[in-house]
């Protein structure tokens, strides 16, 4: 009766049916995405309020950005296409050997770095629109600077939620991690840009 008691506390009734759910599988997709998109929102962000730490024109704010978009998403695309090129290469010679020496390989799905290097170009714009979208209609300074943050907050909050639903982790936790490294992020360029310009201009 006492083990069956023991037996009955160790598995609360509770348990949710989906818990036994590996969410490692979606280690490598997921991580291109989040981190592509994440990526976007804040590297072109920064990029804009370090301009706008000291251009108060809209269309030099936008053509940053839009340089930005276009440079972080060749970078990301190459980046992931060299990366799992090489986890590739590794799997195939693991293959191959398993081959030669007549031993059992898993016949398990090779990454693809065409499609890994096309989701992270296509996560990172899809971050990056968001603060150009934000600042392309706002005429005055102050206020483009504003609506910029407060779109990438809203933003990284989604990001991070997402992120923590389909990894299966906190989502306090992730939504917070995320929206402090995003502010820090453009806290600092702002900052720095602003005090490099007001001592050499």
């Amino acid at each position: 009766m006492a083990t069956q008691n023991v037996l009955n506390l160790q598995i609360p009734e509770n348990k949710s049916v989906d818990e036994g759910f590996d969410y490692s599988r979606r280690g490598q997709w997921l991580r291109a995405a989040v981190l592509g998109a994440t990526d976007g929102l804040v590297s072109v962000a920064s990029l804009m309020m370090g301009v706008g730490a000291v251009k108060h024109e809209v269309k030099t704010m936008i053509l940053t950005g839009f340089a930005g978009l276009v440079a972080g998403a060749c970078s990301m695309a190459i980046g992931e296409f060299v990366s799992v090129s090489s986890q590739l290469d590794i799997e195939v010679s693991h293959m191959k050997r398993a081959a030669s020496t007549n031993k059992e390989s898993k016949s398990e799905q090779l990454p693809n770095p065409v499609q890994a290097a096309a989701a992270s170009a296509l996560a990172f714009i899809f971050g990056a629109i968001v603060p150009l979208l934000a600042a392309s209609f706002i005429v005055n300074h102050k206020v483009r600077l504003a609506v910029v943050v407060a779109a990438v907050t809203i933003a990284l909050a989604v990001f991070g939620w997402i992120g923590a639903r389909l990894g299966g982790t906190p989502v306090v936790k992730s939504c917070a991690r995320v929206l402090v490294g995003g502010w820090m992020a453009m806290a600092i360029t702002f900052g720095l840009t602003k005090g490099v310009s007001s001592s050499t201009l």
